[in-house]
């Protein structure tokens, strides 16, 4: 299979209702990315492969639009005080060698399995990552909630920040001392998991937090500058490789360039717990929406028998729930600003 031409039957053919829906999605996911940090890749890319395009465009089109929305967030979120720039370049040079290994492995997928298979192979991956690293979160949430919203560094990070392993490297702006060693893994497991299925703040952020002990309104901040330096690499490689679809970038880097600014407001106004409960939730729904997805590629690849009536029912239901993931992470994060704004401004009332 010759990856290295372009091929247009890669690209599906937009309506409509799918340019509004690309449109939605992208505003959306730029208000989860403004928020939580992790770009939001993780609505995007399910929700272009629910209209048809195919996992490789879907994760290479998600990639490109993400540096500029990233740069877009890391500089407001920068004014706010939350960007450890020093640490985001660290991560970002050991996110830049797993972003090639990602890409690589995606082009041995594509020459020995096809579109199917890579299709498949971008579904299990979110799944697996979404299941594993979501329901850690959301029970380190429920914990800090029950806490007062108190946060408090984790075990792993503490022990791993007593190691005395040169070169020990000092990040003022996050408050930790931690050997470049142990950022290593973190960062280049981000690059990996990012240009494998554009997800790579959900690896970057919960590992900055439990392994490396940053703060989390510091992690998903500082996730964004990360997210920038990986997109604007990896655009470049996946383009070169014509897997790249304009229009699908365009469309939703308009709606993310709206929604990144939102959801960094929203930082100001809650409290770092909530914003791992929405990174948790909304993790977990697509992990279900993915799920459902499954046995569509499964059939394909003849490795299970099911009937055409059932798997179309079984698409509807996956993409109802995506619909649900995208929803229920703006309700939650609308109306945590609506709270924490209103709060502000009673306490403002008050002290006046």
């Amino acid at each position: 299979m010759d990856i290295l031409a372009l091929d247009p039957t890669k690209f599906i053919d937009l309506t409509a209702s799918g340019i509004c829906f690309l449109f939605l999605v992208g505003f959306i996911g730029g208000l989860v990315s403004g928020f939580i940090g992790s770009g939001g890749a993780f609505v995007l890319t399910p929700g272009m492969m629910s209209l048809g395009v195919p996992g490789t465009v879907a994760v290479a089109s998600n990639m490109c639009h993400k540096f500029p929305k990233a740069l877009v967030g890391a500089i407001k979120r920068f004014r706010y005080g939350q960007v450890d720039v020093k640490l985001g370049l660290v991560m970002a040079a050991s996110a830049a060698v797993g972003v090639q290994l990602g890409i690589r492995i995606q082009q041995v997928i594509l020459e020995k399995w096809g579109q199917v298979g890579s299709d498949l192979y971008v579904s299990l991956s979110f799944v697996a990552v979404l299941v594993l690293v979501g329901g850690y979160v959301m029970r380190d949430a429920l914990r800090c909630a029950r806490c007062g919203g108190v946060e408090t560094t984790a075990p792993l990070a503490l022990r791993l920040q007593s190691i005395e392993l040169p070169p020990m490297i000092t990040f003022r702006r996050s408050g930790i001392r931690i050997s470049l060693w142990f950022t290593l893994p973190v960062g280049f497991a981000t690059g990996m998991l990012a240009a494998t299925i554009a997800v790579g703040g959900f690896i970057g952020v919960p590992g900055m937090i439990y392994v490396m002990g940053v703060p989390g309104l510091m992690a998903s901040a500082t996730e964004l500058v990360i997210a920038f330096v990986m997109g604007l690499g990896g655009s470049i490689n996946w383009a070169m490789h014509g897997m790249v679809d304009i229009r699908l970038v365009l469309i939703i880097l308009g709606g993310s360039l709206l929604g990144v600014q939102l959801g960094a407001i929203g930082t100001t106004y809650v409290r770092e717990h909530m914003i791992k409960m929405v990174m948790a939730v909304i993790m977990l729904i697509v992990a279900v929406s993915r799920g459902i997805a499954l046995p569509r590629y499964l059939v394909k690849l003849g490795f299970m028998d099911m009937s055409p009536e059932m798997l179309d029912v079984l698409g509807k239901i996956s993409f109802a729930s995506m619909c649900l993931a995208l929803l229920t992470g703006a309700v939650i994060i609308l109306g945590s600003m609506w709270k924490g704004r209103a709060a502000a401004r009673e306490e403002a009332h008050g002290q006046a």
